[in-house]
């Protein structure tokens, strides 16, 4: 999709196997996140799992400022957050198509215990119950009909009256 692009969320945990730091996410220590919280260098952060996720200010502000539609991989924490501080964004919520589907996914990555398991799938039904918070939902249960919605949401978004530039039309539309 055009003009689009992903942020990378800072972290405290360890890389999975294949993850590439700064591709996935950037994988730094707890005593490095917290000195960036305290300078104030997060629009939001949050622990999950029992390991600190935050969103950059200023690879955000990058991002939008070159022109780009940002897509946040957050949880809601961070978007509850988000939404606070930025209103005008557009928030969708991937639900898996079920629990036992989700189960199932997790249990592919072969990277849980099954404690972890456990925490991951009691969090998921927690953040499943505030998908009221966003604008969108989608189930993904196949991952093209998925990005299809995904990318129909973006699309439809941008048509937004509100985003078009009325100079732009009256230059181009209305005085030719």
């Amino acid at each position: 999709m055009d003009n689009v692009k992903t942020s990378v969320s800072y972290t405290t945990r360890r890389p999975r196997q294949g993850e590439v730091d700064n591709e996935d996410y950037s994988f730094i220590s707890e005593k490095k996140f917290r000195g960036m919280i305290q300078k104030g260098e997060f629009v939001e952060w949050a622990e999950v799992h029992g390991k600190l996720y935050g969103t950059s200010r200023k690879r955000l502000e990058k991002i939008v400022n070159d022109g780009f539609d940002v897509i946040l991989d957050i949880d809601t924490q961070g978007a509850e957050q988000i939404k606070k501080t930025y209103g005008n964004g557009v928030f969708i919520f991937i639900l898996p198509p079920s629990m036992t589907e989700l189960r199932d996914r997790l249990e592919k990555r072969m990277s849980n215990t099954k404690e972890d398991m456990e925490r991951r799938l009691k969090r998921a039904s927690e953040e499943i119950r505030a998908y009221k918070i966003y604008d969108y939902v989608i189930v993904n249960d196949l991952l093209k009909s998925s990005l299809s919605k995904f990318e129909s949401i973006i699309v439809a978004e941008r048509q937004r009256s509100s985003k078009i530039d009325s100079a732009w039309i009256e230059k181009n539309i209305i005085r030719r």
